[in-house]
């Protein structure tokens, strides 16, 4: 269970975790005798809630209807803790640098929307067991989803390999970077430093900065320790690739499940 998350001890982060939560009901208790008291004597009390945030959106009342609905107000604390407790073991773990966009984009709609389990050892075993056992599988399907994603518009750029170099449309749009592709880069850019063996690139120095960057500097082009990068006055770009190694490494990917297709390229 160690090796899922090695910086991290699951089981006394499930202890702090059973701890907070006690502590939290502990406080509720006492915020609500307060209340009552303060019912009593005809003086004033505050409404207090519980600002979800980063667990789920809305608020919960804690005091005024707590008593009514002492369930749900349990329920809320419980996933708003559970949520950032997931996501540090995500991030401790280094699964998050194999998942595809998808894969990552459904693991952050569910911390964002509370759906979630309950962060015990069981569950933690559970998830990330799957997730490492599947981590090659989600990083050949980024690898798939970058390829599917490039333009083929051009001579260039072969439907059935990557070569030296492709073309993207649109990399800038009205002059400035669109997003959406520079997205589309960055993810190419994980999937060259996992081949290298690199720790995944800061999302800061992404493509769209380096863009920002060279334009600020009057220049058009600016290049990643993987690919270098050119944009033209139409939107479009061309990108580089420097290390032709890892671009055949990627290229065994596809072949694997574009077989024929690579086959007809030797023919060629």
């Amino acid at each position: 269970m160690t090796d899922l998350v090695k910086s991290v001890s699951i089981e006394n982060l499930v202890n702090q975790r059973a701890a907070v939560l006690q502590r939290l009901t502990q406080a509720l208790d006492l915020l609500n005798e307060a209340e009552a008291l303060a019912g009593r004597a005809h003086v004033g009390f505050p409404r207090l809630v519980i600002d979800n945030g980063y667990g789920c959106r809305g608020t919960v009342a804690v005091t005024g209807s707590y008593s009514a609905d002492k369930g749900e107000v349990a329920a809320s604390i419980r996933r708003t803790v559970d949520a950032a407790g997931w996501q540090y073991l995500m991030s401790e773990s280094g699964l998050r640098t194999f998942m595809d966009a998808p894969a990552r984009e459904k693991w952050d709609e569910q911390i964002g929307k509370g759906e979630i389990p309950e962060l015990t050892a069981a569950n933690v075993r559970a998830t990330f067991g799957a997730l490492y056992e599947s981590r090659g599988e989600m990083f050949e399907r980024g690898v798939l989803h970058c390829f599917r994603r490039l333009s083929w518009d051009y001579k260039t750029n072969q439907p059935y390999k990557f070569g030296k170099r492709i073309i993207v449309t649109y990399l800038l749009t009205y002059g400035y970077p669109n997003h959406r592709v520079t997205d589309e880069l960055d993810d190419l850019s994980r999937v060259f430093h996992v081949l290298d063996g690199k720790p995944e690139p800061d999302h800061r120095q992404g493509v769209s900065s380096l863009i920002y960057a060279a334009q600020r500097a009057r220049q058009n082009e600016a290049e990643t320790p993987y690919f270098s990068f050119k944009w033209f006055k139409n939107g479009n770009g061309h990108v580089t690739f420097t290390r032709p190694d890892l671009v055949d490494r990627m290229n065994k990917i596809l072949a694997k499940h574009y077989p024929n297709a690579l086959a007809d390229d030797r023919r060629r």
